[in-house]
């Protein structure tokens, strides 16, 4: 099961080989391993930030057993211990004995550790997970996700392109966080809203989204084609994040065309999330060294959102986001937003939902032993 179930059981009793290996193997299919994002059944991820969690009672080392569908020759995930800042693992078909650095404790009582991993890379981003190997002792538990569940859809402005963590570091990941919110993210670098080939990606965004796959499918030699996504799969969006446009501009897509495109996409979406709130981002530009940014389909996005108002959509909003990126805040030889670039993102955008209304939660749902 992914996100969506509600799991009260703990893990089922370790095989007669664990025990005598002194160690603690689950399968993928373990129930009480909470999925993120996109995965096959194999399973294998598609779309960076997939992901999953795990709530584990006396922890002290874990080990992935990845599968040879895997990015080869490895694939970056980013890996929190107990809600540490993310750090960055290259793991590769096999045994993946990962580093938790967990605190040393003088005390008799096993205390619970929340792992948090999610696939990090732009592109290369595949894993295949087997099982997952735990010391002798350690029990897996429900993890309880938060009451908020951010969903954010775009293009490489949201996917972490050209950063050295990839989405990690990106503004979506950074406001997730920040809220103390699940997030899943679908955004594919060159990718346009319209269904054409841009940059290589021979669907765009309002097709891919409603597959499994991202549009890196095309190019895979044991996956490519594309499959349906079950929704179900999901944990319920709260609220749902949208910045594209870029690629369809730089294809001479017109205004009216994308407007047209981005409707459509939008009813699809509702049939999703009828009430949920859904926030489209005008552009973050383009900006230059002598201070001038320059702006794609300008009035469109305002466009968009008042046609949805007046078919009666009360829960949608136009983020107006000029001014939100500075020319020191992207690479200068590709315009994207570096790592600060993506903070000063972030921290608008957090400031923006703050005043919308929207607070923080105040803790994560589930707690490691010892937290407030």
């Amino acid at each position: 099961m992914l996100e969506a179930s509600n799991i009260v059981e703990a893990s089922p009793a370790p095989s007669i080989d664990s025990l005598i290996s002194g160690t603690y193997t689950i399968k993928h299919t373990n129930p009480l391993i909470w999925y993120h994002g996109r995965w096959t059944d194999e399973p294998s991820t598609w779309w960076t930030g997939t992901g999953f969690k795990l709530n584990v009672l006396g922890l002290s080392s874990l080990s992935l057993n990845i599968g040879p569908v895997t990015t080869s020759p490895y694939a970056a995930v980013g890996i929190s211990v107990d809600y540490e800042a993310f750090r960055t693992v290259n793991i590769s078909a096999g045994a993946n004995t990962l580093p938790l650095n967990l605190p040393k404790s003088n005390s008799i009582i096993p205390k619970t550790h929340v792992v948090r991993i999610a696939t990090e890379g732009w592109q290369n981003n595949r894993i295949e997970l087997d099982s997952i190997t735990l010391n002798k002792g350690a029990i897996l538990l429900p993890y309880k996700p938060s009451k908020l569940s951010f969903q954010f859809i775009g293009d490489s402005l949201t996917a972490g392109q050209y950063d050295a963590r990839g989405v990690i570091d990106t503004w979506a990941f950074i406001t997730g966080e920040t809220f103390k919110a699940e997030h899943r993210i679908n955004a594919q670098p060159g990718a346009c809203l319209t269904d054409q080939l841009c940059w290589g990606n021979y669907h765009g965004v309002s097709y891919q989204y409603f597959r499994t796959e991202d549009t890196g499918y095309y190019y895979t030699t044991d996956h490519n084609y594309t499959t349906a996504w079950d929704f179900k799969k999901d944990l319920p969006s709260t609220h749902v994040f949208i910045h594209i446009g870029a690629n369809d501009n730089a294809y001479n897509i017109t205004g009216d065309a994308f407007k047209a495109t981005y409707l459509a996409f939008l009813e699809k979406l509702r049939r999703l999330y009828p009430t949920q709130p859904i926030f489209i981002l005008t552009p973050f530009g383009w900006p230059s060294a002598d201070g001038n940014v320059y702006y794609y389909y300008e009035g469109v996005y305002a466009d968009v959102v008042a046609t949805r108002k007046a078919a009666g959509d009360k829960h949608i909003y136009l983020v107006d986001t000029s001014g939100w990126q500075r020319y020191q805040d992207i690479f200068p030889d590709n315009s994207h937003p570096t790592e600060a670039g993506h903070q000063h993102i972030a921290d608008q955008m957090i400031a923006w939902l703050k005043d919308w209304g929207l607070k923080p939660q105040k803790s994560w749902a589930t707690l490691p032993s010892g937290s407030n």
